[in-house]
């Protein structure tokens, strides 16, 4: 076999492996996006994906969490990648501090792939409204997801009426939420009823994604035009599985 050729055979192996590797990554359902993504997020990519496809490319890496199969990252190549290339992540996701619940993780996610905002009790204000902006309409993210948890110790807070501190502001932000939720399980409405806090939690989700339409004319008029979705989802943190709502 002439060199030539032998290098075009060479090229036409690594790349059917590529191919092998990543659609190995679809577990089910729409699989196109996986197939066809890169390693790490690339502008072009980006571009090309819907906001069903990013949410099908979290359902798959959480069911790949959740099978204890997740992909094998080369963290050190994607931030090399990353730093030289730029980043394009496809989502924004904002949850709780919780130890259990960060996205990279319970999602299979590599480097570069989302924007992650961290606060006890995923609860919304203007900067964090702001970071979401500029992730949808700078950068061009295709999805905002809103990640609650079973069992949140914000959220038995805000059942409680707890008052610390700083804290005491945040778990307000909560008390609407509280305060929706109909009596679950029974008449106690306190952190010691795990059904109720659990239904608050869920509520809490709900109001935080109503709170990006009142609040942001910026993330409203992308989610009308088709350009965004803004979904709500819960994780259950005795198994690891995520809900959308």
């Amino acid at each position: 076999m002439q060199q030539g050729s032998n290098r075009a055979w060479m090229r036409g192996v690594s790349a059917l492996a590529l191919a092998i590797a990543l659609a190995g990554c679809a577990a089910h359902g729409d699989q196109q996006a996986t197939k066809t993504r890169p390693p790490v997020m690339t502008s072009e990519t980006l571009k090309d994906m819907s906001a069903d496809q990013a949410i099908q490319l979290l359902k798959e890496g959480n069911a790949r969490f959740v099978a204890g199969t997740p992909t094998p990252h080369d963290y050190r190549q994607q931030v090399k990648t990353t730093g030289s290339t730029g980043q394009y992540p496809f989502a924004s996701i904002v949850s709780c501090i919780d130890s259990r619940s960060a996205p990279s993780v319970i999602f299979d996610l590599g480097i570069g792939d989302i924007f992650s905002t961290r606060v006890a009790g995923n609860v919304i204000n203007e900067d964090i409204l702001g970071s979401l902006e500029y992730g949808s309409k700078v950068v061009g993210t295709k999805l905002i997801v809103v990640l609650g948890h079973t069992s949140c110790g914000a959220v038995k807070g805000a059942c409680d009426n707890v008052e610390m501190g700083n804290l005491s502001g945040l778990l307000a932000k909560i008390r609407p939420a509280v305060d929706a939720t109909p009596n679950v399980n029974n008449a106690d409405r306190s952190s010691h009823n795990y059904p109720f806090v659990d239904a608050v939690a869920e509520n809490n989700v709900r109001l935080m994604v109503k709170s990006m339409y009142d609040q942001s004319p910026v993330l409203k008029e992308m989610s009308a035009k088709g350009q965004i979705k803004i979904v709500g989802a819960m994780l259950d943190v005795k198994t690891g599985k995520v809900k959308f709502l």
